[in-house]
């Protein structure tokens, strides 16, 4: 895996005054400088800017190369510990670009955040003090060369692109399925239903060429998996970060009773996705950790076939992944209990979308 660093800073003078951000990006391995920006932001505070210029460090990096390992180097203790979720983001401006920040780390391999003294952030403050005065920085090009990405030319034949199919299993009826109810981190049991649903499933994938069975943990998803894989004669491994999201005090209600308990706290969850159900998660929270279960699967089952055994929310997430989409289209989808989906991911970034609930196997 290629590994990047981002060095990136931002600045006021005033705070808040004329504000400016800067931001790099170096290959961790040879220290060259790969890509550079530089941008005023307006009137804006310190913090504001160091958060756009994370923004545009991500950005550039994403650009470089989507399936790299990135560590973000700021001199700014402020954002390092917001962005690894150890401190709140209380400012609004600030709370955006978090989230912009957040959107554009999820779709890299790995994102990691280092706070670094500001005398080893020197580049990116030279850069953001640029930016703040409206005039371009002067470097050295002989100690430091500004490479432009048509100049970066590759230094050994590409590897072979290997592809890793994902068959995504939504488990079988509970007693909360035909009613619709928030069925969170519930441990219901499979119905009747849902189990005649879990057998028919694991005849559909003799015929997939599945090779590795991963689900999540909780009861009515391990009861499906483990029909499935014994009709496979598979192991079942667990994943924790593939669990449905936690709907709080909204768990075991339909959407009508949700809304009459929690009206104004329902609306906000349900129209926003970063917003948290009330006592539960957020479908970014979820989008989060479903993000690391992915990068899990792709690293220690490439160029396989895997059955993943999970939920509506996990499932729908992982088909945002493959078409390329924000985590708001979970509310434009709808899978039945026991529907198939498939995507198939590529070595080299890339990702298809192959099948979506598809339920033939039930008739």
């Amino acid at each position: 895996m290629r590994r990047l660093v981002v060095e990136a800073d931002g600045g006021s003078r005033g705070n808040p005054g004329p504000a400016g951000y800067g931001a790099l990006v170096r290959d961790a391995d040879t220290g060259r400088v790969l890509a550079e920006r530089a941008a005023s932001v307006g009137r804006a505070t310190n913090n504001v800017a160091e958060y756009g210029g994370l923004v545009a460090g991500l950005q550039a990096a994403l650009d470089l190369d989507p399936t790299a390992s990135v560590e973000v180097r700021m001199d700014s203790k402020l954002v390092v510990e917001q962005m690894s979720g150890r401190w709140k983001i209380k400012h609004p401006d600030m709370q955006q670009l978090a989230l912009q920040a957040q959107k554009i780390a999820r779709q890299l391999a790995d994102v990691r955040y280092t706070w670094v003294p500001r005398a080893q952030n020197g580049a990116a403050d030279a850069l953001a003090n640029s930016a703040m005065d409206g005039r371009p920085v002067h470097r050295d090009p002989a100690a430091e060369a500004v490479v432009l990405e048509d100049d970066v030319q590759p230094t050994a034949e590409p590897a072979p692109v290997v592809t890793t199919v994902t068959h995504l299993l939504r488990h079988g009826q509970t007693e909360h399925t035909p009613e619709r109810r928030f069925s969170g981190r519930n441990d219901l049991p499979l119905s009747r239903t849902g189990r005649a649903e879990a057998a028919a499933a694991g005849v559909r994938a003799k015929g997939l060429g599945i090779e590795v069975v991963v689900a999540s943990p909780l009861r009515r998803t391990r009861e499906t998996a483990e029909l499935v894989a014994g009709a496979l004669d598979l192991p079942v491994t667990f994943d924790e970060d593939l669990v449905e999201l936690d709907f709080g005090d909204l768990e075991g209600l339909t959407f009508d009773e949700g809304r009459a308990k929690h009206p104004l706290a329902a609306r906000r969850f349900l129209d926003d996705v970063t917003v948290a159900a009330p006592g539960g998660e957020s479908v970014a929270d979820v989008s989060a950790r479903v993000a690391r279960a992915r990068r899990r699967m792709l690293s220690q089952h490439e160029g396989r076939t895997v059955l993943v055994v999970s939920h509506v929310t996990p499932i729908k997430l992982l088909l945002a992944a493959g078409l390329g989409v924000g985590d708001e289209v979970v509310h434009r989808m709808f899978l039945d209990a026991a529907s198939l989906c498939t995507v198939a991911w590529s070595s080299d970034g890339r990702a298809s979308v192959r099948l979506v609930n598809d339920t033939s196997h039930l008739r």
